[in-house]
């Protein structure tokens, strides 16, 4: 079985619970027992769960360093 990436942020992992956890309060079945449990407590925990695709692709890889192009100063625009 292949293995799910992990969040590569926090904030990230904020914003796939919140969208999940709307999910949730349109009807959306939970995939673990929920309940008396909030819709965002529930969504957490299917992510810490790695049950929830959050679908953003492969984190972003580092792309290679160019050196800073030397550009000439412009004076500022006076009106």
């Amino acid at each position: 079985m292949e293995e799910k990436p992990t969040m590569d942020s926090k904030f990230r992992r904020v914003l796939v619970a919140a969208s999940r956890a709307e999910q949730l309060m349109r009807g959306a079945r939970p995939k673990v027992e929920a309940g008396k449990r909030k819709p965002t407590r529930v969504a957490l925990e299917e992510l810490d769960n790695k049950l929830v695709d959050w679908g953003y692709g492969p984190p972003p890889q580092p792309q290679p360093e160019e050196a800073p192009a030397a550009e000439e100063p412009q004076p500022a625009e006076v009106h």
